[in-house]
């Protein structure tokens, strides 16, 4: 084992740390670098690297998702629709609200689904409600200028469900990931400091006051209710924003000027209807139905029911291959359950419990690994439960360097020192543009239970490497700037590879 390995390997923080490592020569399957490559251990979100990759694999880099509204009923001479308005969730995870200009999808390096863990986040400037308004422009070219019935989304292409990492709910219709974002910016010493919040819908609303405070002061921003929007569909639903924000503030890791926090939508097709009738409006479509109030499904109709003909519009999205760069550059755990959801209906399958057992089943029966090599009970992001040997995720790694989309899955990866969670590590080593590797942190009340990093290294010799670098119980945290020295730490080590391979 190269002696820049061993050095960062046998540091005092990592006394009573597990340290496990295993690398393969993709080519010809040679063992570089062995080192407990047996050893289950808790994979964070490196977990990704299978729930994404399969999904990649199945669908292939170029599946696009639809998603559909039809007409149920007449629309007569004047272009007013004489019966409901219905959304069909495709299962397409951004829905138009991250589209650039040219059919990729954007991201930044500090993404809002960690805004509320990490305390900061950069957010990408589109539109989030841009797919739902495109919609409507669609219907009203259709013809359509009222609706005398009910707007509807029908959510049933699988069974919503929630996973223990924050309690996630993971549903087939979803408006800026579910989330709404608020943005505080300090001002003056004793005024309130400004507050923005998107998307903008009667569906939920931010209200109260963060007010400035002198420099050096510390932040003490809070948001109501866990930062949970249960109330929507109802009226007056708000969440409150309160506490503290100083002068000069500047956010943990990204040293933004500005505090981003989320709530996160608890009810999503409900905030989704809500804001398509609101975007009906703005496109000239007028509702007779209220906005407000739940999403009325028990007027959908049979799933099957659908006619060709009584379709209305049509948002199509950027190819699959954006969503795998997306979730797996910024570790999106709404994402990375969302593919392990479509994998699951490549097999007809509409429950997690299903899509769990037919993942299991291809990654065992298909490409090969060890029954006992990996246990995946609940979910497909990974933490808090999820397990696997360095062996097992070097094997799919060199599976799925095999397929069609490979090139895709390993652009797809963040880049050290370049992009995605590993953006702002490694950025002085020669290995640098160089290692594509998922990132996986677990922190529980014991500090840092898991930081790995597991993908390939285009090696200096001109040797594609396959890794997984696992690292569990690594110690207590006193501040994030204690993980980013792990993720350097992890950094000098794929360095040692990337030179001695």
């Amino acid at each position: 084992m190269p002696g820049a390995i061993t050095a960062v390997m046998r540091k005092p923080r990592y006394v009573k740390s597990t340290w496990s490592l295993f690398a393969a020569d993709v080519a010809t399957g040679e063992t570089l670098y062995a080192m407990n490559p047996d050893t289950k251990s808790f994979t964070g979100s490196c977990r990704k690297l299978f729930s994404v990759g399969l999904a990649l694999k199945q669908l292939g880099a170029d599946h696009r998702f639809s998603t559909p509204v039809y007409r149920q009923g007449t629309v007569d001479a004047q272009g007013q629709l004489t019966g409901d308005l219905i959304l069909v969730a495709a299962g397409d995870l951004t829905l138009g609200g991250r589209l650039n200009g040219d059919d990729t999808i954007a991201y930044t390096d500090f993404d809002h689904n960690d805004a509320n863990n990490l305390g900061t986040a950069i957010l990408t400037p589109q539109d989030p409600l841009h797919g739902l308004y495109t919609l409507a422009l669609q219907v009203r070219a259709a013809g359509i200028k009222s609706v005398s019935g009910d707007v509807i989304v029908d959510d049933r292409l699988f069974e919503s469900f929630r996973v223990p990492n924050q309690h996630l709910l993971i549903t087939p219709i979803m408006v800026n990931e579910n989330m709404v974002d608020v943005t505080i910016t300090p001002t003056n010493p004793g005024d309130d400091a400004s507050m923005t919040w998107r998307p903008r819908s009667d569906a939920f609303s931010v209200e109260g006051a963060v007010q400035t405070t002198a420099e050096g002061t510390p932040d003490t921003v809070k948001l109501s209710g866990n930062g949970l929007a249960e109330c929507i569909g109802s009226a007056g639903c708000a969440g409150t924003i309160s506490g503290d924000i100083p002068i000069g503030f500047q956010a943990p890791l990204s040293d933004s000027p500005s505090l981003v926090q989320t709530f996160r939508i608890e009810d999503p097709p409900t905030f989704a209807r809500i804001a398509f009738i609101e975007a009906l409006g703005r496109a000239g479509v007028t509702v007779t139905a209220p906005s407000l109030g739940p999403n009325p499904v028990a007027k959908l109709p049979a799933a099957d029911s659908y006619a060709a003909e009584n379709r209305v519009a049509e948002f199509v999205s950027p190819r699959y291959a954006e969503y795998a760069k997306l979730i797996l550059k910024v570790s999106l755990n709404l994402g990375a359950n969302l593919s392990l959801m479509l994998y699951g209906l490549t097999q007809g399958k509409r429950t997690i419990t299903d899509a769990l057992a037919v993942e299991r089943h291809t990654l065992v029966d298909t490409m090969g690994l060890e029954a006992d090599a990996f246990d995946f009970p609940t979910n497909g992001s990974g933490s808090p439960d999820s397990q696997a040997t360095p062996r097992a995720a070097v094997q799919l790694l060199a599976e799925m360097a095999k397929t069609d989309v490979a090139s895709v899955y390993q652009a797809a990866l963040p880049i050290l020192g370049v992009d995605g969670s590993l953006a702002h590590s490694g950025t002085s080593l020669p290995a640098k543009g160089h290692v594509f590797a998922k990132t996986g942190t677990t922190i529980d009340a014991t500090g840092l239970k898991a930081q790995n990093l597991a993908g390939y290294i285009d090696t200096r010799s001109g040797r594609r490497l396959a890794f997984a670098l696992f690292l569990n119980d690594a110690g207590p945290i006193e501040a994030i700037s204690d993980v980013s020295e792990v993720f350097e730490d992890e950094a000098v080590i794929t360095n040692a590879l990337y030179e001695s391979c």
